[in-house]
């Protein structure tokens, strides 16, 4: 089910009538059954992969407290690592791998034969493996205790606002929340539907507005020089963010209406001063599960600078891998930790001394960024490698650039004279964003709008709620991080 469905429009208002209004001690309840039936809605059978993953964490952690035993500990832990792990690796990566592998003995003129499943990759199986792993792990470490109730720990696993694109949760902030009991919060409720009217102006207005001309130019790249490919990649640098940062907002909104508080998954990324501080901002869920699980455990920083470089470059090559089955995602990955590693080395030999923020390092942080993602949106390394060789093409020819770029976007299948508007409309909704994401820098934007008088306040909220309503295009986009 899509936050974006009118299916989804329907079962939000039925779950939170249902959970109010049931005694507090059962309203877990409510949300097991609701967040199952929310997973079921795409695939019954794979609700069984869930379950398993969930049986097998709620176990084994239970065994792991049960013992003194060091050793049984870590058979305990590693069982639990290797059925969740072996079920991600199974539908995830088994192609991935057998195909890699065909590909590397065809080179070297081994006949053999190539073995792909035809297999459908669940929805959400990297989120919920994560979140089941770091639960394990942290009883492990004795960090946490086990759960004793199976039906809040498989709530607490299946929670449906975050369940199928994160944000990954942990032990110590979700499950404490769906053992409590609530109450009601009136203000809390109003905050949670603001950041979910935001979510949705992100995800339609902006989002799903750009994603179809993107979609055309980078399944395509052949056909396209210059201007276009560098539209599309600017355009996706903004599609990327707004699609996935706009699911984290309607999570956390959705949640806030049941009075729970889910982390923030992002605080203005595109205004960060470095690649560490993007990382600091940008899926901070996931950024700070590779800190913590495999960072940290590789020696972090602590074991000297040139062991620092390369925990940093081991970490963002899982992290690329974590996020598709394709060599483009290592690839990204890879030119992240290397960024990264490259920057600890300048910053050691040349500290920053700027006490304000220093929006050269801003800009060419952000133009790293965008570099990086085209092989995160790539088909393929050829086509990431076409883009780099030919964005350029005719740009010292600035007017011929900008006319053939023009003649491509008419051409592009998606674009006719009659929507150049909305294309417009959507540049004016980016530089919302941006301006939004500038106050967040320092303040709260709804603290922020809360100076300003009723009327100004809900004249924005009306222009808000119009330009989803006008901008949602026919269908159901899904979200970009839903195949991860």
């Amino acid at each position: 089910m899509l936050f974006n469905s009118n299916a989804f429009y329907a079962f939000l208002p039925l779950v939170f009538a249902l959970y109010w209004m049931i005694p507090a001690r059962r309203r877990w309840i409510v949300l097991l059954v609701s967040s199952y039936y929310f997973y079921m809605s795409w695939n019954v059978k794979y609700v069984a992969l869930i379950l398993l993953t969930t049986a097998v964490s709620y176990g084994t952690a239970l065994l792991m407290e049960g013992t003194e035993s060091r050793k049984k500990k870590k058979c305990y832990m590693a069982v639990a690592l290797v059925i969740s792990l072996g079920i991600l690796f199974f539908f995830k990566y088994f192609n991935f791998l057998s195909n890699s592998v065909t590909d590397v003995l065809e080179k070297f003129a081994i006949p053999v034969h190539r073995v792909t499943l035809n297999l459908l990759l669940p929805v959400g199986i990297s989120f919920y493996t994560f979140q089941t792993l770091s639960y394990v792990i942290d009883v492990y470490r004795g960090d946490e205790k086990a759960c004793r109730h199976f039906g809040k720990y498989a709530t607490f696993i299946a929670f449906f606002p975050q369940l199928v694109a994160g944000p990954i949760e942990r032990t110590r902030n979700l499950l404490p929340q769906i053992e409590r009991e609530h109450r009601f919060d009136c203000e809390k409720a109003l905050y949670g539907a603001k950041v979910i009217a935001w979510g949705f102006f992100k995800k339609v207005a902006i989002a799903d507005t750009i994603a179809p001309y993107v979609d055309v130019i980078y399944n395509d790249v052949g056909h396209y020089t210059g201007l276009p490919l560098l539209m599309a990649t600017g355009l996706f640098t903004f599609q990327i963010y707004c699609d996935f940062s706009g699911y984290s907002d309607i999570a956390v909104g959705v949640a806030k209406l049941l009075d729970m508080d889910l982390m923030d998954n992002f605080k203005s990324p595109y205004f960060a001063a470095s690649i560490r501080e993007f990382w600091s901002r940008w899926h901070i869920s996931l950024s700070t599960w590779f800190r913590d699980y495999v960072y940290i455990p590789l020696g972090g920083n602590r074991k000297g600078a040139w062991r620092t470089r390369f925990n940093l470059i081991a970490t963002f090559l899982c992290s690329g891998l974590w996020h598709g089955a394709n060599w483009t995602y290592v690839v990204w990955g890879m030119i992240h930790g290397v960024g990264q590693a490259a920057e600890k080395e300048w910053e050691h030999h040349f500290p920053s001394k700027e006490k304000k923020r220093p929006w050269g390092r801003v800009l060419f942080t952000f133009l790293f960024v965008c570099f990086a993602w085209i092989f995160f949106r790539a088909n393929s390394l050829s086509d990431a490698g076409y883009v780099l060789c030919h964005i350029f093409d005719g740009i010292t020819n600035p007017l011929g650039y900008l006319r053939d770029g023009y003649q491509a976007y008419r051409t592009a299948g998606v674009a006719q004279s009659s929507n150049m508007q909305t294309l417009l409309i959507c540049g004016a909704c980016i530089l919302a964003l941006l301006f939004h994401d500038f106050v967040e820098l320092r303040t709260s934007i709804w603290e922020w709008m809360g100076r300003y008088r009723k009327p100004v306040r809900y004249a924005v909220y009306f222009v808000l709620l119009f330009m989803v309503l006008y901008s949602r295009q026919p269908g159901e986009y899904e979200f970009v991080y839903f195949q991860f």
